[in-house]
């Protein structure tokens, strides 16, 4: 019996393995419904004393359903969090499960995987992501239901997104190199889209009033962008888009250092995409977008911006603002001529910034002079530029400069 006893078997053939196999799958739906039935009581638990909290006018009452809150909230999140494990986990190893289960167990180990490297940033992604899986489950039951928690998860998802994205701001911050900078960039912008998909749809659905409706035209601006296959040009508007949504929605989360920071790397993008494009129609498109980032980074960014590091910035500016003004008196008058003049005022402003880097810029910078001779705001003289100066006729009948200045423009 000794002997027998320690014969190894193949584990996937036996009869007990496969027994097992079978009760597991016969317990999964009674797992449903058990982890369902907790987290309906738990939900309903933070809905009563959310609706509470929202409804109290005394100070005192409220501190305390806001700890009652925080305490309701932890233990439904947990039960969320149960299930998964209990539930999704089990029904995906067992091949059960739906695409749906499939893809949600999938994000879950990415969220959980970011606890290694940050938690502040997984502790936001992961209330973010269960409150999110539970919504779904929520869709589901009655409508009153539905009403019910759409307010909370309306106000919950904000907080958590205002959080992370304050978080994200910080570590821009840090003394961190510059391809870390640039994934923070791209998880900003993730974040603003996340947000601006998800939770502002429902914000417009359940808060019928005028708070909103000056964001609606942007947001239907954006909302093109949620169809078919975007290519680079599409993805630097779109996140521009993006931002200047966020300027309304997320002021204090996302502070105008920060924006600004964002504004500055479209530019850059933009300015690599028009070098970088061969084709000559998809090149004007990229500069297209780079007026048009332009001015919004100067409408919407500059335009408000109250502290300035140096002083000889802020009168600069205030001279390209007082210009920006003048040219938009055409705008009624003579619109071509408004068109123009605005696009020499922003293609003359860029140039100054670039050319503070010329060896890094130089192709940009040629493509800017070939774009002002086309607008007819500088001359062009035997591979020279040159917007000022006075000019002489010699004799063989070449022109040369007696005042030379690249810069000048």
């Amino acid at each position: 019996m000794e002997e027998r006893s320690l014969k190894i078997y193949d584990s996937e053939k036996t009869f007990f393995s496969k027994i097992t196999s079978t009760i597991s799958k016969l317990l999964i739906p009674t797992k449903i419904g058990f982890n369902g039935m907790i987290i309906s009581i738990k939900r309903n638990n933070v809905l009563k004393v959310f609706e509470a909290l929202n409804e109290s006018n005394d100070e005192g009452k409220k501190a305390n359903l806001t700890k009652k809150l925080d305490d309701t909230y932890a233990l439904y999140l947990e039960a969320i969090d149960k299930h998964i494990m209990d539930t999704i986990y089990k029904k995906v190893k067992n091949d059960t499960a739906t695409e749906f289960e499939k893809e949600a167990l999938s994000q879950y180990y990415m969220i959980t995987h970011l606890k290694e490297t940050g938690y502040t940033e997984y502790k936001y992604k992961k209330q973010i992501y269960l409150i999110g899986l539970d919504y779904q489950n929520v869709l589901t039951e009655k409508e009153k239901l539905v009403e019910r928690y759409k307010k909370f998860y309306c106000t919950e998802a904000e907080s958590l997104y205002k959080g992370l994205l304050k978080h994200y701001s910080i570590r821009l911050a840090d003394n961190i190199t510059d391809s870390e900078k640039q994934d923070i960039y791209n998880k900003i912008f993730r974040s603003l889209e996340e947000y601006i998909s998800n939770i502002l749809p429902i914000k417009f659905e359940i808060e019928k009033n005028d708070t909103y409706k000056e964001i609606l035209d942007e947001f239907d601006n954006y909302d093109r962008f949620s169809v078919g296959k975007l290519d680079q040009n599409d993805v630097i508007e779109k996140n521009m888009i993006l931002l200047g949504l966020s300027r309304k929605i997320f002021t204090h989360s996302l502070p105008l250092v920060v924006a600004e920071q964002c504004y500055i790397k479209l530019l850059k993008d933009a300015r690599s995409l028009i070098v970088d494009t061969k084709i000559l129609r998809k090149q004007e498109k990229a500069y297209s977008l780079l007026i048009n980032i332009i001015e919004e980074y100067n409408a919407k960014l500059l335009s408000t911006k109250i502290y300035w590091e140096k002083p000889a910035q802020r009168e600069e500016y205030k001279k390209f603002w007082d210009k920006y003004k003048e040219i938009e008196k055409l705008k009624d008058k003579n619109y071509d001529e408004y068109i123009k003049q605005k696009e020499i005022l922003f293609v003359k402003s860029d140039l100054a910034k670039v050319y503070t880097n010329e060896n890094k810029y130089y192709k940009i910078i040629q493509f800017y002079k070939h774009k002002l001779v086309e607008l007819g705001a500088m001359r062009e003289l035997y591979n020279s530029y040159v917007s000022e100066g006075k000019y002489t006729k010699v004799s063989n009948g070449v022109h040369s400069r007696k005042k030379v200045s690249e810069k000048a423009v």
